[in-house]
């Protein structure tokens, strides 16, 4: 697919849930679209009322090797214990495919207020 020929139009709910079962997780929940510049994020729940995000990455702007070189620091950063949402591994990958779209799944983590007076936040 060319940049000229790109668009996320065959991106529908039915190939989003496909592409989320073809890799075992069975979305539940409706499909919640995030804001994302360049790809296609979205928020759901599984059949155990667990939350994730998934992300459909956009043809052609990353290489995999970009890709996987960022799943592979996020999972350095929750190794040394910052916390980060990292993307999940399924049989040792975080990068799946589906009818020509890349996507990882991420746990929905919720955030949290930065306290600026707390010194040693500041420091970590």
């Amino acid at each position: 697919m060319s940049d000229a020929q790109f668009s996320f139009e065959h991106l529908t709910p039915d190939m989003l849930i496909n592409a989320l079962e073809s890799v075992g997780i069975r979305p539940e929940s409706g499909l919640l679209p995030l804001n994302s510049y360049e790809n296609r994020v979205y928020q759901f729940q599984d059949e155990e009322r667990r939350r994730f995000v998934t992300k459909f990455y956009r043809p052609q702007r990353w290489s995999n090797a970009q890709i996987l070189e960022e799943h592979q620091f996020a999972f350095d950063l929750e190794q040394a214990d910052i916390p980060v949402a990292a993307p999940i591994s399924l049989d040792g990958k975080s990068l799946f495919e589906h009818e020509g779209y890349r996507f990882a799944v991420f746990p929905s983590v919720g955030g949290r207020t930065f306290e600026v007076d707390n010194w040693d936040q500041l420091e970590w």
